[in-house]
């Protein structure tokens, strides 16, 4: 199918699996007309913490608790469906915005044979880029995402530009991919209980950036900030396309190794910890010492989040809205965190950050549930999107 391609209208059970980098999600949901998923089953398995990184170690573990989610699914025997999708989070896939200009002297007709040949180059200079930079060359990579955001013949955006006369063309597409080992081992845990040709990946930025930009219909600039596991990801949409993303690795783990570290005490203890000072609810003996070892993790936190935003500008306003998703329990410490920022608040954006949390009220209503399903604000998002687009 080319990237001008429609999806079939019907009513359909889908499955989508949310990959993150602290825990991994399923949900069974029907994909309705209305554009309104109803779920009817969901739950979600952390990712055991380990003290050190190691890739490897990391990913069998991600498959381990995938493994769990696959089989509590298949356990529930609630019907084969027609559709399955993983929505991956980083750090298991890479994206990038590419802009194509074609200009001739003379008018030409812009058809899906020249649309598949740019774009096939664009993704293949993609892949080039990213194994040069990021990857061992030895090591496959596939791509999983190819997006048309937006199509410009003569200067002016055309939804519809297949099979149009024009001097000028300009497209703006959205690419990931992801190392096939990563790929192949979803493929296989998900193979053991359900028929893994049906599955198709994409990534969670796309997922959160369209369904923020349709719920918020009024706002077209905007920031998207994905606080994970390890990894906190930023995107700036700036006129309803997704520009340009970036990544630190520094998630909710890094305050808890961080915490274990200046401590010396278990990962469990530093959770622990974290919560109860969070909550407000540390006696005061050990708030005065703790306090301070949270304090730096902050600053080093927001320093990270400050260069981000500085190599995302590219010397242009940052939006100063934010749409942040995160784990409940860590909202309104990283929501407070920053709005405390202060450097690019007066240099860069465009004025005082408003943050606002795409959690389940502000998801209200635009999902529907079985009785006594556990709202998970990442699968709302996943699959109101898969609803919309893979119909």
């Amino acid at each position: 199918m080319g990237i001008f391609g429609k999806g079939k209208d019907k009513e359909e059970l889908a499955l989508v699996f949310d990959i993150g980098s602290s825990s991994v999600a399923g949900a069974l949901f029907y994909m309705q007309k209305s554009g309104v998923p109803k779920i009817i089953f969901s739950i979600r398995e952390p990712i055991k913490l380990e003290n050190q990184i190691n890739f490897e170690k990391f990913l069998n573990l991600t498959i381990k608790s995938l493994d769990v989610i696959v089989n509590k699914i298949c356990m529930q025997k609630l019907g084969a469906p027609k559709k399955i999708f993983c929505v991956l989070s980083s750090p298991w896939y890479a994206s990038q915005t590419r802009i194509i200009k074609l200009e001739k002297n003379t008018s030409f007709i812009f058809n899906s044979k020249l649309a598949d040949s740019l774009t096939q180059k664009e993704i293949t200079l993609f892949e080039e880029e990213h194994l040069k930079k990021y990857l061992n060359n030895k090591e496959k990579i596939r791509p999983i995402e190819l997006k048309n955001m937006k199509t410009l013949l003569n200067g002016y955006a055309t939804p519809n530009p297949l099979n149009q006369k024009t001097k000028e063309l300009e497209m703006t597409l959205f690419l990931s991919m992801s190392p096939e080992e990563v790929l192949s081992k979803i493929e296989e845990s998900i193979g053991k209980h359900f028929y893994r040709g049906n599955i198709k990946f994409s990534s969670f930025a796309m997922a959160s950036f369209s369904v923020a930009r349709d719920m918020f219909v009024h706002q077209e600039n905007f920031l998207l900030v994905d606080i994970g596991g390890e990894v906190t990801d930023i995107s700036m949409v700036k006129k309803d396309i997704l520009r340009t993303s970036i990544s630190f690795p520094m998630g909710r783990n890094y305050m808890i190794r961080g915490v274990a570290s200046a401590l010396g005490c278990t990962l469990d203890e530093a959770k622990s910890y974290i919560s109860l000072y969070k909550d407000e609810h540390m006696a005061k003996p050990n708030e005065k010492k703790f306090g301070p070892v949270v304090g730096k993790l902050k600053t080093e936190w927001l320093k990270k989040f400050q260069e981000s935003l500085v190599n995302l500008s590219n010397d242009i306003s940052i939006p100063a809205t934010i749409f942040i998703t995160v784990d409940q329990d860590f909202v309104q410490f990283f929501t407070e965190l920053i709005k405390t920022e202060q450097f690019n608040q007066y240099t860069l954006t465009e004025a005082k950050f408003r943050i606002i949390f795409l959690g389940t009220q502000a998801l209200h209503g635009i999902a529907i549930f079985q009785e006594n399903i556990i709202r998970d604000s990442f699968l709302i998002i996943e699959s109101i999107y898969i609803n919309r687009f893979f119909r």
